[in-house]
């Protein structure tokens, strides 16, 4: 069975979750505070060399980080990680949008709101970060107003890693509400079957 380390209200964790609910694949979670510093600890770099969360531990003491790497391995097999080649390469295309393009802002904003307090200097950050995060959503909005999913109209990983932080951007003082495809979007990924919820921020 696998083993999940992950922070619950992490959307790079959910996204992980989320995959493992919807595949009905069985699965144990460790809850690892990041705050706590536990992942620079020796102990958890000997897993991870890159101390960070999601982790997955597919094997007794055999790990996978990177939360779409992890994403690939578990979905492998299933519709939700095509077979056909070009497909394949289309989900790759949005998940590597998510990571470069998407997450560094989107989620980041979302960090800094809810993670760091009030006087702390990166809120600086705030207005460029946020900037960035709405051209995401802008190329987001243009695929998905043609489109009812990111890859062949069918839901994917792709949807699953772009979900994650989408739907928590509002966290993060970056507005959906100019965004009618994308939250069109959203509702339909949350009425996939044995769809779950992240956990809510404290």
């Amino acid at each position: 069975m696998y083993r999940v380390y992950g922070m619950a209200t992490s959307g790079n964790c959910y996204k992980v979750q989320l995959a493992l609910e919807q595949l009905g694949t069985p699965y144990l979670w460790e809850e690892v505070d990041i705050m706590t510093g536990i992942t620079r600890q020796p102990a958890y770099l000997a897993r991870n060399p890159n101390g960070r969360v999601p982790l997955l531990e597919h094997h007794p003491g055999h790990f996978l980080a990177e939360s779409n790497a992890i994403l690939c391995y578990v979905a492998d097999g299933t519709p939700f990680w095509p077979d056909e080649r070009l497909l394949k390469a289309e989900v790759l295309q949005w998940m590597f949008f998510e990571q470069y393009s998407h997450e560094p802002y989107v989620a980041v904003a979302r960090f800094i709101c809810k993670f760091l307090p009030a006087d702390h200097p990166r809120r600086a950050e705030l207005p460029k970060v946020r900037e960035r995060a709405h051209e995401a959503l802008a190329v987001m909005e243009r695929h998905l107003g043609q489109n009812r999913y990111f890859v062949g109209n069918e839901y994917s990983i792709a949807d699953i890693a772009l979900y994650a932080y989408t739907h928590a951007a509002e966290e993060g003082g970056v507005a959906l509400a100019g965004y009618p495809a994308t939250t069109a979007w959203i509702e339909r990924v949350e009425a996939q079957p044995r769809f779950v919820p992240m956990v809510p921020m404290p």
